[in-house]
């Protein structure tokens, strides 16, 4: 049951960042967006290294002075993978750039929910991998641990959700309609970590492989989607000292959790 609930956590965090449609008017400000998307990527950067690579390394102690080299390996198939994941789907910052015309308001929201949505994918089976370890007895992953890593995408998530449901909610779609496809762009996100917990018996050998996968899909998306929409127009600074508001918050749960 606490696995399961722990699961579910991060897909919480997108429903319940949907949900913003029914309290706020239908944009965000861009203060409100600089600063949840650099709180967003604070998040995601302190869960990639204490959640996802440095229970990696550790897990390849026993590879001696070599213990890097499944963390290296996982981390750069993961940013591979984004980066072939992107080259069909369009970067969101730079959608938000592109000449108005009859059908781009509804292009760049399509694209904005297949993106959010297939970036959600390597999230969950960050927490589904962390969660096989756990169930495996491995003593690098504790129940805290990987709960933290939980709370902490579960974070990550609630902004995510709530750019998915506004901008549906600003181009006259209803307020219910809007926030399902808010949280239908995290549903893949339990899918995915339910799937990778029943092929524990597959991924616990290749655990180390694939939490630094998950670690540089994570990253990836920060530097390629987040920090460009965290900083642009004016007072980009806001959107810093929330990634370090992010990160600080993601920093303890995880050290004082795991």
């Amino acid at each position: 049951m606490n696995v399961f609930l722990g699961i579910l956590i991060p897909f919480i965090g997108t429903s319940l960042g949907a949900g913003c449609v029914f309290f706020m008017r239908r944009t965000l400000s861009d203060a409100v967006s600089r600063a949840l998307t650099g709180f967003a990527a604070g998040v995601m950067v302190a869960a990639s290294v204490w959640s996802l690579l440095i229970p990696a390394i550790e897990q390849s102690e026993n590879l001696g002075k070599w213990a890097f080299a499944p963390a290296v390996i996982g981390f750069w198939a993961g940013v591979l993978f984004l980066l072939l994941l992107d080259r069909g789907v369009p970067h969101l910052h730079r959608n938000s750039e592109e000449a108005e015309g009859p059908h781009s308001r509804l292009a760049r929201t399509t694209m904005m929910v297949l993106a959010v949505t297939l970036h959600n994918i390597p999230e969950g089976m960050a927490v589904g991998v962390v969660y096989a370890g756990y169930l495996s007895g491995s003593a690098q992953i504790s129940a805290a641990g990987a709960l933290a890593l939980s709370i902490g995408i579960a974070i990550q998530n609630f902004p995510e959700g709530a750019i998915i449901s506004m901008p549906l909610r600003a181009e006259g779609m209803k307020k219910w309609r809007a926030f399902s496809g808010g949280v239908l762009s995290g549903i893949v996100e339990p899918i995915g970590a339910v799937l990778t917990v029943l092929l524990a018996r597959f991924v616990v050998p290749a655990l180390p492989y694939l939490l630094a996968f998950a670690a540089g899909a994570m990253l990836y998306v920060v530097v390629e989607e987040l920090i460009p929409e965290m900083s642009q127009g004016e007072h980009s600074n806001l959107g810093t000292v929330f990634f370090a508001v992010g990160f600080s918050v993601m920093m303890v749960l995880d050290v004082a959790l795991g």
